[in-house]
């Protein structure tokens, strides 16, 4: 036989409801498990912002380019990340905040595109193309190069997983990319997005050795390389004022022989594309 209890009791037996009201004169901090925590609890402490006085400028800045607020937040969360390395609990409330949206919302979008990292990120993130025709050519076994060698064989670095401490010179976030668009080029790895093509085991084991000496190697093409932060606030929109460093960073050629080779032989025997002709689209039924 079972019975009820005003609250609830070790046993098979049930309660009327599932907690003690606290009367005025409940002492709080005294029946906590843990009186730190309940007195952190009844504290009121606001969150601290991480983000200085420049940062809520630029995400001003941001926001004016659009007609619509919400649509400022892709390169939103690419500012966060140039100020903390990664997307942070506290980066998607800074979204949320200047976008008029809910943690939710944000949180929705930061978890969908593999750019946001919500891990804090090394200086240099190295990603390793592994989709097919990359694989075919040798990624797969690039990656666990790298994975080895930033690791050891006994504990390899995982997939997202850094060597050295996040943030610091010298430290290096490993991933595996699905494609980075340079099948002419197999396999190719990125550094911070900047291009690394034609690689074997033994080059891009000579190129994160560099990195993690402070180096910064030239890419194969595209822009200097800078470091993760780096790259992300350009990613957001912020370029450098100096009109020089600009051009180099934004005009750096990106083609290359193999990429162009097709067009070429096409241009040496006069190839031509059909001509296209303008064909009236169909009317459609008036709703």
């Amino acid at each position: 036989m079972t019975y009820s209890t005003a609250v609830p009791e070790p046993g098979p037996h049930g309660a009327k409801t599932t907690h003690m009201a606290a009367g005025p004169d409940t002492d709080v901090v005294g029946i906590a498990p843990d009186p730190a925590a309940a007195e952190g609890i009844l504290a009121d402490n606001p969150p601290v912002d991480p983000f200085e006085e420049d940062t809520h400028t630029r995400a001003k800045e941001i926001i004016a380019r659009y007609p619509v607020a919400r649509s400022a937040l892709l390169p939103m969360l690419h500012l966060v990340q140039s100020v903390q390395g990664y997307v942070s609990q506290e980066g998607i409330s800074f979204c949320a905040r200047h976008l008029d949206l809910s943690d939710a919302e944000v949180s929705a979008v930061a978890t969908f595109y593999t750019m946001y990292k919500r891990r804090p990120c090394g200086e240099h993130l190295v990603s390793v193309c592994t989709n097919t025709l990359c694989a075919a050519m040798g990624g797969e076994a690039i990656y666990k190069k790298l994975q080895t060698h930033l690791g050891s064989e006994d504990a390899p670095l995982g997939q997202e997983e850094t060597a050295g401490t996040p943030n610091e010179p010298g430290s290096i976030t490993l991933e595996h990319a699905e494609c980075l668009a340079a099948c002419d080029l197999a396999p190719v790895i990125q550094v911070n997005y900047e291009y690394f093509d034609n690689q074997t085991p033994e080059k891009a084991v000579a190129l994160v050795d560099a990195l993690q000496a402070g180096k910064k190697p030239a890419p194969t093409r595209g822009a200097p390389l800078t470091n993760f932060k780096g790259a992300e606030l350009q990613l957001a929109g912020f370029f450098p004022e100096d009109e020089l460093t600009y051009r180099g960073d934004v005009d750096g050629p990106s083609q290359a022989v193999e990429t162009l080779r097709g067009a070429q032989i096409a241009a040496d025997r006069g190839w031509t594309a059909p001509a296209t002709q303008d064909v009236p689209l169909p009317e459609l039924e008036k709703k």
